[in-house]
């Protein structure tokens, strides 16, 4: 019995979202915003209006629901990999949902306007089979994987000549 042959990997990413505040900085947020609320809602208090603690703790839950939300849409991530025969695309979804998608590396077409614009999309063509990858990224970014993937489906592509010439 053969043992299949391993397929060279010619290019490898994982694409996740940016999130601009990391975790450490929202528990300094969230932290601030309850000591601005105390500060704030002791002296109301003491005046008569007691509503306003509730009020000023509501804001805070809002803050931390909205947060968490935007986190768990960062869930989100897609790998590309291309070897010898085809690019697989698999996408993970923030509910865990894998998802799964196979072009044929011969036929692969990177799309992507040059310079990006806003709506630009990276569009991934492999015989009438079109996959729009890295939508969560910024143009620039989208526009820089085009480019490695590019390059890399040109290496692939180049050919090889091995000979024993000194």
């Amino acid at each position: 019995m053969s043992q299949p042959v391993p397929q060279a990997v010619h290019f490898d990413a994982t694409l996740l979202p940016h999130r601009s505040l990391p975790r450490e900085g929202f528990h300094v947020l969230i932290a601030a915003l309850i000591a601005a609320n105390f500060i704030l809602g002791v002296p109301m208090f003491l005046l008569g209006a007691w509503p306003v603690i509730g009020f000023m703790g509501l804001d805070i839950a809002l803050v931390v629901f909205l947060f968490r939300l935007n986190y768990r849409s960062g869930r989100l991530s897609e790998t590309l990999r291309l070897t010898d025969t085809d690019l697989v695309v698999t996408r993970i979804d923030p509910e865990g949902v894998v998802e799964e998608s196979r072009l044929e590396a011969a036929w692969l077409r990177v799309e992507m306007d040059d310079p990006p614009e806003h709506e630009s999309r990276l569009t991934l063509i492999s015989r009438g089979t079109r996959l729009v990858v890295g939508r969560f990224l910024t143009p620039e970014e989208r526009l820089e994987v085009a480019n490695d993937l590019r390059a890399a489906l040109a290496r692939m592509k180049a050919r090889r000549f091995d000979h024993d010439w000194a």
